[in-house]
């Protein structure tokens, strides 16, 4: 199967929202290649990037589900080839 390289980039400004958002990664684990976490405490807030190779379909799921979680944004950033 096809894969692509995409980074995901994550707007966490519920943190109650990490677990779940970090369950999600897990069972995604296959298709991560890295990530990085970086808490704002001064906006009460966290960013994350996740850099993943998967098929398209998988990416657009993750990035779905995690951004349907409440007070989480996510969106998908694909590279060219």
């Amino acid at each position: 199967m096809e894969t692509r390289v995409a980074i995901i980039g994550i707007i966490v400004e519920n943190l109650e929202s990490a677990a779940a958002i970090h369950a999600l990664l897990h069972e995604n684990a296959a298709y991560i290649v890295g990530r990085m976490g970086i808490p704002y405490r001064e906006k009460n807030m966290s960013i994350l990037s996740v850099a993943v190779d998967a098929p398209n379909d998988a990416i657009n799921s993750l990035t779905g589900k995690i951004g349907r979680l409440p007070g989480v944004s996510a969106k998908a950033a694909y590279a060219t080839r």
